[in-house]
């Protein structure tokens, strides 16, 4: 297959391109190397297997068409963006053009040009807003949604708040709408929590990442105490890279099912956890008491976020395999390596 991966050389992006090659398919990686670890992964890539690199930003029109009119791709797995929300409220016209209109861009060079072409778009739970019209409780380690003991399916009313709430859903609706008005093959993953090798996480963003780095570096004696937003109840369900990578290549294997619909994505209810139970696995991991210190909770931050994935089980034939508490060993194994003096 011919697979161009935007913002390929970030972590999620990095993960599929690598199993694409490994796979023998034949991968071009767009990237504009600006996001944090991204020079590290396209070093990386470029000693997994041969591929074609792109230098070159989604927010340019023509660059994008020429690529996808030259390369003509069995399928786009489209995840450059910019994926902070307190990236967004600090410069939301950039927020807007990486993410809305680099997605138009996209939708617009596939259906001048490779219009069978099927285009996997990588959206957020964000575009559901805060949540708070849900009924929750609290107990001693997490907060639970009473109305939705299964997760939050694909029917949870839309209510996209904050620039990049509104960025992300505009690309979601357009991936959606070009499937109704044009006919194109797209899908939509709104995600909940993504971890796994290859993340070099910020304070703003791949929480999960963050906080394996904040836990191994206090265990070296190299960290301050860990600054968490709330009470740290807030609960997620994560999704691990090895799973991450199934589910992007389910989608295309069932593209037939599954064009023109927006899929929940996670872990499930299973892999769930709370800041403060994912603190509880770092320590046993690391060995180490955690220091935290508790900040305000942050502007429209869900008190749960956990993806039903029935749709997904029932279309694409996909459930992760990897459980939170082997996956979260396996990232504090990676972080030490990518911490380790070179």
């Amino acid at each position: 297959m011919k697979l161009l991966v935007t913002g390929g050389c970030g972590f999620l992006g990095s993960n599929l391109a690598d199993a694409a090659m490994q796979r023998g398919d034949d991968v071009s990686v767009l990237d504009n190397l600006s996001r944090a670890g991204s020079e590290q992964n396209r070093t990386w890539l470029e000693a997994r297997g041969r591929h074609e690199f792109i230098h070159a930003d989604v927010r340019h029109t023509g660059i994008v068409a020429d690529v996808v009119k030259r390369i003509q791709p069995d399928a786009i797995f489209h995840l450059a963006g910019q994926v902070a929300m307190t990236t967004s409220l600090a410069d939301p016209r950039s927020d807007f053009e990486i993410n809305a209109l680099g997605t138009l861009n996209v939708l617009e060079a596939v259906r001048a040009h490779v219009p069978e072409c099927a285009v996997v778009y990588s959206s957020t739970n964000k575009v559901y807003g805060d949540l708070e019209h849900f009924h929750y409780e609290e107990t001693p380690t997490r907060w639970t949604c009473v109305d939705r003991p299964d997760g939050f399916d694909e029917q949870t009313p839309l209510s996209f708040a904050s620039p990049y709430g509104c960025s992300k859903g505009s690309a979601d609706q357009y991936a959606l709408d070009y499937a109704r008005m044009f006919g194109l093959r797209t899908v939509v993953f709104r995600h909940s929590s993504m971890y796994g090798g290859r993340q070099f996480a910020t304070f703003d963003q791949g929480w999960i990442g963050w906080f394996c780095g904040e836990a191994v570096r206090m265990a070296q004696g190299r960290a301050t105490p860990i600054t968490i937003a709330g009470s740290g109840k807030q609960v997620r369900d994560v999704l691990h890279a090895d799973d991450m990578i199934t589910l992007y290549y389910a989608a295309v294997e069932h593209i037939a099912e599954a064009r023109g619909q927006a899929f929940n994505v996670g872990g499930g209810m299973d892999n769930s956890l709370s800041l403060l139970e994912l603190f509880a696995l770092l320590e046993e991991d690391v060995g180490t008491k955690l220091a935290i210190m508790h900040g305000p909770p942050r502007e429209s931050d869900q008190r749960v976020f956990v993806a039903n994935l029935a749709k997904a089980r029932r279309l694409l034939r996909w459930t992760p395999r990897v459980g939170a508490h082997d996956g979260i060993r396996r990232m504090v194994e990676w972080t030490r390596e990518s911490l380790a003096p070179r």
